[in-house]
C-alpha cells in the first residue's frame, strides 16, 4: 500500500536532496507558482477551494475557504507559515522542513499571491533553530532565481519570505499567540473576534496555515482540483502524513491516502512492538481523546469526519499507540502534567483547571486518593470544556474524560478501599513499559 501512487509531499523518500533548490527546480519546482501568476488571485483561491484540501494542522478547515475570508483592498497583507511543531507525537512539518523545505515555501507564496500579501513568516519552533539557518539559505536561492522578492517571476507582484524563532512554548502554536510572539508581546492567545482575517499580524489580514498544509498546495496548482480529489475521500480528500510512534515497530512518518483504516496503517508501521496486544490509540497525539483498541476503531477510516464518529479526532493525525502493559492512570497523568506546564495561564479554567487536574491525578496515582477525587477530576474537567480562550483547556480535558470513558476501573484500582475483613488489595504497579507516552512528554 505504501508505494502503490506517488508521493506527494515526502518527496525526500524519492528523490534525494529535493531540499535544495537546484534539485528542486529540476523536479518540477516553483511550476505551481509560475502558474499562478499568470491567473487571477481570486481564481488561485477558488481552485485550492474547489480542490478541497482541508487543513492539516488539527482542526481539518477548508483551505481555501479560509483564503477567501481575506478582505479585498490595497491594505497590507500577511501569510504565516505555521511550522511551531509542538504536540507530542507530531514529527512530520519537521521532515517536510529538513528534507522538502522549498515546496513549504512555494506553497506560502502561492497563498500569499492568492491574497495579495506583502510578506510570508515562517514561525518555527524554538528547538529547530539549527534547521531555521537552513530555510533562511534556501530561501535566498529562491530569492537569486526570483522567485522571493521583487517582480517575483517577472509580474508585477513583490513579496518577501522570513524565519521567526519561537522560544519552545506550546501555546504559541495557537494562532493568535503566534502572532503575539512575532510581534514581540507575550505569547498567548488574543481575544477573538476579530480574527486573524481581519486582524491578523500587525493589525493587518492574515492567513495562518500548516507546513504540511502549504505543502500540499504547489502540487494542486500543477495538477488541479480534479486530481486531488481523486486521492482519498470525497469529504478527505489527498493524502496525510501519519506520524507513528509509541509502542509500534516501525516508527516514523507514512504518507497515505486519507481513507485507509487504523488496522492498515498499522500493518504499514509494522504492527505493534514485540507482538503485544494494543490496547489504545491516540489519533491526534495528546490533544485528541484517547480511543480503546475495539474492531470497530481498528476498522475506522482514517478521515476527520469518520474518526469523529468514534469519538475522537484525526488533528494533525499523530498515532500513538499504546499496548497492554499501559497504565492508563500513568498516561492520563503524564499528559496532563504536559498541559499544565504549557498552560500559558492567562485564561483562569485552563490555569486552574491543568493545576488541580495534576494534583488530584498525582494523588490517584499515588495512592493518597479516594474514590471522591476519580470523580473531581472528572467534574473539573467538565468545567473547563468550552470556557478557555484557546482550544489547550478543551486539550487538556481529553486525555482524563476519554481514560476514564474507556478504563474508569484502572482509576479506581488505585483507590478502592478494602471491604472490612478482608485483606487489603494492593493497587496495581505502575507499568513497567511507559515509551508510548513518557517517551513524548516531558517529565
Amino acid at each position: 500500500m505504501a508505494n502503490d501512487y506517488p508521493r506527494i509531499l515526502l518527496r525526500d523518500l524519492d528523490i534525494p536532496d529535493i531540499g535544495k533548490y537546484e534539485v528542486y527546480a529540476k523536479n518540477g519546482g516553483y511550476e505551481g507558482l509560475r502558474k499562478a501568476l499568470s491567473m487571477a488571485p481570486d481564481e488561485v483561491t477558488n481552485l485550492v477551494k474547489d480542490s478541497n484540501l482541508r487543513g492539516r494542522g488539527g482542526a481539518g478547515f477548508p483551505t481555501g475557504l479560509k483564503w477567501s475570508f481575506i478582505a479585498k483592498g490595497q491594505m497590507d497583507k500577511y501569510v504565516v507559515v505555521n511550522a511551531d511543531e509542538s504536540e507530542p507525537g507530531t514529527f512530520k512539518d519537521r521532515q517536510l522542513l529538513e528534507k522538502n523545505i522549498h515546496q513549504v515555501i512555494e506553497g506560502a507564496l502561492i497563498c500569499a499571491y492568492a491574497i495579495q500579501a506583502k510578506a510570508v513568516y515562517i514561525y518555527i519552533r524554538g528547538e529547530f533553530w539549527d534547521l531555521g539557518y537552513n530555510i533562511e539559505a534556501e530561501i535566498e536561492e529562491a530569492r537569486k532565481a526570483n522567485w522571493v522578492g521583487s517582480n517575483i517571476g517577472g509580474s508585477n507582484w513583490h513579496c518577501d519570505v522570513f524565519v521567526h524563532w519561537g522560544a519552545g512554548a506550546y501555546i504559541c502554536g495557537e494562532e493568535s499567540a503566534m502572532l503575539n510572539s512575532i510581534e514581540g508581546k507575550l505569547g498567548q492567545p488574543r481575544v477573538k473576534p476579530p480574527f486573524p482575517a481581519l486582524k491578523g499580524l500587525y493589525d493587518s489580514p492574515t492567513v495562518i496555515n500548516n507546513v504540511e498544509t502549504l505543502a500540499n498546495v504547489p502540487p494542486i496548482l500543477v495538477n488541479g482540483a480534479a486530481w486531488f480529489k481523486s486521492i482519498g475521500t470525497e469529504k478527505s480528500p489527498g493524502t496525510k502524513i501519519f506520524c507513528m510512534s509509541g509502542h509500534v515497530e516501525k516508527p516514523g512518518n507514512y504518507e497515505l491516502p486519507l481513507g485507509i483504516t487504523f488496522r492498515e496503517l498499522l500493518e504499514v508501521a509494522g504492527g505493534v512492538r514485540g507482538g503485544k496486544q494494543l490496547k489504545a490509540i491516540l489519533p491526534s497525539g495528546a490533544s485528541g481523546p484517547l480511543l480503546p483498541a475495539t474492531e470497530q476503531v481498528l476498522n475506522t477510516k482514517l478521515t476527520y469526519e469518520d474518526v469523529a464518529a468514534v469519538g475522537s479526532v484525526l488533528g494533525s493525525a499523530s498515532v500513538i499507540l499504546m499496548d497492554d502493559s499501559t497504565d492508563m492512570v500513568y498516561a492520563a497523568y503524564k499528559m496532563i502534567k504536559f498541559f499544565r506546564h504549557e498552560s500559558c495561564g492567562k485564561c483562569t479554567p485552563c490555569r486552574e483547571g491543568t493545576y488541580w487536574l495534576e494534583q488530584r491525578l498525582s494523588a490517584i496515582y499515588h495512592k493518597k486518593a479516594t474514590p471522591n477525587d476519580v470523580k473531581l477530576i472528572e467534574d473539573v474537567a467538565r468545567q473547563m470544556l468550552g470556557k478557555s480562550l484557546c482550544a489547550l483547556g478543551d486539550f487538556a480535558t481529553s486525555p482524563v474524560m476519554s481514560a476514564l470513558k474507556y478504563w474508569r476501573d484502572e482509576f479506581l484500582a488505585y483507590v478502592e478501599q478494602p471491604k472490612a475483613g478482608t485483606k487489603s488489595a494492593a493497587a496495581p504497579k505502575p507499568a513497567a513499559n511507559k515509551a508510548a507516552v513518557g517517551a513524548h512528554v516531558a517529565d
